[in-house]
């Protein structure tokens, strides 16, 4: 039942934050290993950006992909959530003393994180008909091309995202400023873990985007990047320290909301359940 509840959760989280990903995407991507002020940019802003994916594409473009989106978060996040919601349930991100650990916390974050990454990664690159291109293509391993590039990305957004939200949840619960049941201590906490999580997976996040939608040759091999720690650098050596953060602010809208509402629907999912089952 936890990872039905995570699944729904990242869903529900999802039809609000997809058109977000569009944008945050399609800035990433822009002037890709171009120096600043050699490109035409397309553009300027995250709101700029949507007007202009609007006005160009129409605004169905801004849902695109959402189908495959709904299936990865779902399978994604199921396992995640649901994975670490187990290790919590059974004591194990507490001491001995019964206080929390922020170090278990974020390693079962990480854990949990890398299971529902890797299994998820096959939906990341595809749906149905791509996938079976995909498939045929490049066989059975190119359905996870870049799945490993894309762990460390995963590892730390899920860490510091999974830890942040129990950290703070704990915290404002010592300082009594909400009461434990009141919906207003999960939103709180989510709340904080979407700023860190951005800002701890920026760098990653623009790596990773870069993996998974450059040419690749026959055999289905990147042309441009060897992986992450290489696209990581030429980005860095190419575009400056700002580059490894292009597309931030699109980044927050995106992963801000998402983190805020995934984390909220989930626990309040939780609360519901753990309370009618009692």
């Amino acid at each position: 039942m936890d990872f039905l509840m995570s699944g729904l959760a990242a869903c529900g989280a999802c039809v609000f934050t997809n058109p977000l990903e569009v944008v945050k995407t399609r800035m990433q991507l822009q002037g890709e290993l171009q120096a600043p002020g050699t490109y035409q940019r397309h553009y300027r802003n995250v709101f700029h950006a949507f007007i202009t994916i609007g006005k160009v594409d129409g605004l169905a473009a801004l849902q695109k992909g959402l189908a495959p989106a709904l299936l990865y978060q779902f399978l994604m996040n199921g396992i995640r959530l649901g994975t670490y919601g187990l290790a919590e349930a059974g004591g194990y991100l507490h001491t001995a003393e019964g206080t929390h650990s922020p170090a278990r916390s974020a390693a079962a974050g990480a854990m949990a994180g890398v299971m529902g990454a890797y299994l998820g990664s096959p939906i990341y690159m595809g749906m149905f008909q791509a996938l079976t291109e995909i498939g045929q293509k490049h066989g059975l391993v190119g359905l996870w091309r870049g799945a490993l590039g894309g762990l460390p990305r995963v590892i730390i957004g899920s860490s510091t995202q999974l830890c942040t939200f129990s950290s703070t949840k704990d915290l404002l619960s010592q300082w009594e400023i909400f009461s434990p049941q009141s919906w207003k201590l999960a939103l709180v906490a989510a709340m904080v873990s979407g700023i860190a999580v951005v800002l701890a997976m920026a760098p990653f996040d623009v790596a990773c985007t870069r993996l998974y939608n450059q040419p690749t040759d026959a055999q289905g091999k990147g042309l441009m990047y060897r992986g992450i720690l290489d696209a990581l650098l030429q980005t860095a050596r190419t575009e400056g320290i700002f580059g490894m953060y292009k597309g931030i602010g699109a980044s927050y809208f995106r992963l801000g909301p998402h983190t805020i509402l995934s984390l909220f629907f989930w626990d309040q999912l939780r609360s519901l359940y753990y309370t009618y089952t009692k």
